[in-house]
């Protein structure tokens, strides 16, 4: 019969918490390095068909200009601090959307903002934009 030799506890305890340790402390500093986001709802608006709402928000991460953003989302969520905006702005900006139909948005810019994004479809919705008047 081989002999089988028994490794001690606090080698076992070594080998097992200190990886343990180094991986949860990476984590900790990487958590730390990546910037919060917070949002700022200011306009909801339900798309004709209830599949959708369209929502205006301003989004801060910290050392970020903050702007105004659209997105659209399932009816009455939340907005997610990384949802991904069709149209985005200069901070102060005050879009006035509205629903055509239930595949169709129309977003009155703002005078003299400043452009960041502003995508012609989203999630099968088209989207047009007018001048302010």
């Amino acid at each position: 019969m081989p002999k089988t030799t028994k490794m001690p506890m606090a080698v076992l305890l070594t080998l097992t918490i200190g990886p343990a340790i180094a991986i949860g402390a990476t984590l900790w500093f990487v958590a730390e390095a990546i910037p919060e986001c917070s949002v700022n709802e200011t306009e909801r608006l339900p798309s004709p068909d209830g599949q959708f709402d369209l929502v205006i928000f301003s989004r801060d991460c910290g050392d970020t200009d903050q702007n105004t953003q659209a997105a659209l989302v399932p009816p009455g969520e939340d907005v997610p601090f990384d949802a991904a905006s069709f149209y985005s702005v200069g901070a102060g900006a005050d879009p006035d959307p509205r629903w055509l139909s239930a595949t169709a948005i129309e977003i009155t810019a703002p005078p003299k903002a400043t452009i960041y994004r502003n995508d012609a479809t989203v999630a099968g919705v088209s989207v047009t934009y007018k001048p302010a008047t």
